[in-house]
């Protein structure tokens, strides 16, 4: 007889203790041993929260090299059958070899489970026939857990699934995250003290007393927004920094659509738009995807929807000021165009319009869909293609976490029928689904990468724009990452080119996330190793990076609702010259509109306690040397780059720290 030493590891996550009788079956390429019922000393303390337990199963012969165990679980008579959610299994061999098995998941009834070794294989070298053979039942059970869906016709496809408690437990919320969310999302209102304003339909009479209501919770940052959001430095700063950094541009020839002309903006002469455009000093900002959209009805009110130009200028100060806003795309009389020389607020209800159409296109199109659509996409496409021993898998899969419940609670709770931003966003409802239809026809696969896109956007020298800088230095850091992790595994591109699975998840991507559209640039198959090491860097970056730099500052800039109104309810001015203060507290939304979208970013700011910041990764799925010590190295330079980042800030007057990597999460789980 040989002996092999089992140790089971029971998660440390709530909940996950099981008193139900455990079994384990070992199997190798030379055999497998009985089903071998896990009797410890401990007694039913075996298998409870944080367990470590050790056991022994013998086989008169040796089983040779271990390909897969096999475990389940039998509820005990008159107990109940009870969910366990074993961490991994060790296993070590007579011949002193350990085999790591990492599990992870939920054990909810009583049917057998097969785990694969944690050695990573693509599926050509996968050669043992129970191998195989698990690895394909692996996935066909997948396929029937993770469905595809159509939400609306032109855009991205989701998983389809009922209600929470209908998804896949592994990619549930924790206990800790689904008690804190629903905890939140429940107490916003009265968290802010604006429990009594959620049914209050009148319109502002004072910004002080918008002031009043926004003092009951406040930020560092949202602080700031409220004493310089009048502010042009202020205004022209947020399109580097604040939470849309995606949109502005270098203007080069200025649009046919928007007819400004030196005298407009240079007064006293001295200069030329012409020449302002040569040395690269001016900018624009085109809200052209709002154009005609369909606004909200809110309260009974009409409310507005503009589709903006902006001009702006960097000063030799290094400022980036506006020099022109038309708040129509279609130039005519009646669309004037506004500069900083007109009355004071002219000016600056021309800028919150501005700002209006900046939280649509924020919400809908940078935050929505390009980073939680396609990152769900990213992740069904993972699930319903690869299985746990795939490298990819290993890779992504901590990207993954709570992608799919927390889309299904947006789909639910904020563009549904009666959702919060399609009740009291001017861009809700019919108009919604035109914005996110019109926007996925902009993504391409450049403009998803950040160095291409400030490149195509011409913004590598821009001063002041720590969005680039910050994730720029972040691109580089995953992709050094991606490459040691996927260079150890793929030698060539014949490698890449000859893995089925993996050519399954770019192809149900290319489909289900970009609807087929080559104009993407997305690409059908991979054929290169720099091809799916750039693919990789994306995926981690746009779940990652990405939503943290458009999501965590949402209350910062959006709690104090003049800098970012959701909606608003007076057309803008035709004319010049009669815009007041009365006037622009009319055309800002209603007071109840104002505290459901205060409460509301409020939600999404929240980080959960069970945060787990970019390149912490708690579950073992690699075991090799190589991808471990990559590992490694990429937590030292994300260490390296946060403290660079807050020494930084230091000197900041405005700190940006979206994208410091401690505040950075793994996944979109927010």
């Amino acid at each position: 007889m040989v002996d092999y030493e089992v140790t089971v590891i029971t998660s440390n996550r709530v909940a996950s203790t099981t008193f139900n009788n455990v079994f384990i079956k070992l199997v190798g390429t030379d055999g497998e041993s009985e089903r071998k019922w896990l009797i410890s000393l401990k007694g039913a303390a075996a298998f409870i929260k944080g367990a470590v337990s050790y056991f022994t199963v013998s086989c008169p012969t040796s089983i040779g090299k271990l390909v897969l165990i096999e475990l389940d679980k039998q509820p005990l008579l008159l107990f109940p059958e009870d969910s366990w959610f074993p961490a991994k299994v060790e296993v070590k061999s007579p011949e002193g070899h350990t085999y790591n098995f990492p599990i992870y998941r939920w054990i909810t009834d009583s049917e057998v489970y097969r785990f694969r070794e944690a050695t990573a294989l693509r599926v050509f070298e996968d050669h043992h026939h129970l191998g195989r053979y698990s690895r394909e039942q692996e996935l066909q059970e997948r396929k029937e857990d993770y469905r595809w869906n159509v939400y609306e016709e032109g855009i991205p496809h989701h998983m389809k699934v009922d209600d929470p408690l209908s998804l896949p437990c592994e990619v549930r919320f924790s206990f800790t995250k689904t008690t804190e969310f629903l905890f939140t999302a429940s107490t916003g209102l009265t968290e802010l003290k604006l429990k009594g304003l959620a049914d209050c339909e009148e319109s502002w009479t004072s910004i002080d007393d918008i002031d009043r209501v926004f003092c009951c919770k406040q930020t560092d940052m949202s602080d700031y927004v409220q004493e310089h959001w009048k502010e042009d430095t202020f205004f022209g700063y947020q399109f580097l920094n604040g939470l849309n950094p995606i949109l502005i541009r270098r203007c080069t020839t200025l649009p046919s659509n928007f007819p400004v002309t030196d005298c407009m903006v240079f007064l006293h002469g001295g200069s030329s738009l012409t020449d302002e455009m040569k040395k690269g000093n001016i900018f624009l900002c085109d809200y052209k995807q709002m154009d005609g959209v369909q606004a909200n009805t809110i309260n009974g009110k009409q409310q507005y929807l503009m589709a903006p130009l902006v001009l702006l200028q960097k000063t030799p100060d290094d400022k980036l000021m506006p020099i022109a806003i038309q708040l129509k795309q279609k130039p005519a009389e009646d669309n004037p165009i506004f500069f900083p020389t007109d009355s004071e607020y002219d000016w600056l209800l021309a800028k919150i319009f501005v700002r209006s159409a900046d939280f649509s296109e924020h919400q809908l199109n940078v935050h929505l869909l390009r980073t939680h659509l396609l990152a769900e996409v990213f992740a069904v496409s993972l699930l319903r293609n690869l299985p746990m021993v795939h490298p990819l898998y290993k890779l992504l899969i901590p990207h993954t976490r709570y992608t799919i419940q927390i889309n299904f609670l947006a789909r639910r709770r904020l563009i549904s029928q009666d959702g919060v931003f399609t009740q009291f966003s001017a861009s809700g409802g019919e108009g919604l689904v035109t914005i996110l239809r019109r926007s996925l026809s902009s993504v391409t696969y450049r403009s998803l990468c950040i160095p291409e896109d400030i490149a195509d956007r011409g913004l590598e020298d821009v001063p002041n724009f720590y969005y680039r800088d910050d994730g720029l230095r972040l691109w580089d850091i995953i992709h050094r990452f991606v490459k040691g992790i996927l260079g150890y595994y793929y030698k060539n591109d014949c490698e890449v080119k000859q893995d089925s699975e993996l050519q399954k998840w770019i192809s149900d991507i290319f489909e289900h996330g970009f609807l087929s559209k080559q104009s993407t640039g997305i690409p059908q198959r991979f054929t290169t190793v720099a091809e799916l090491i750039q693919f990789v860097t994306m995926v981690i970056f746009t779940g990652s990076a990405q939503h943290a730099a458009v999501n965590t500052g949402q209350y910062d800039y959006g709690g104090w609702m003049p800098n970012t109104p959701i909606s608003l309810q007076l057309p803008p001015p035709t004319t010049k010259g009669k815009a007041t203060e009365a006037t622009m507290l009319s055309t800002f939304p209603d007071v109840n509109t104002t505290v459901q979208g205060m409460a509301t970013m409020w939600l999404l700011s929240q980080q959960s306690s069970d945060f787990v910041p970019l390149g912490q990764y708690p579950e073992d799925h690699f075991s090799e040397e190589t991808p471990l010590q990559v590992m490694k190295d990429f937590q030292k330079e994300l260490e390296v780059l946060s403290a660079n980042i807050k020494t930084r800030n230091k000197h900041l007057e405005v700190p940006y720290t979206y994208l410091d990597p401690e505040e950075v999460e793994n996944s979109v789980a927010i």
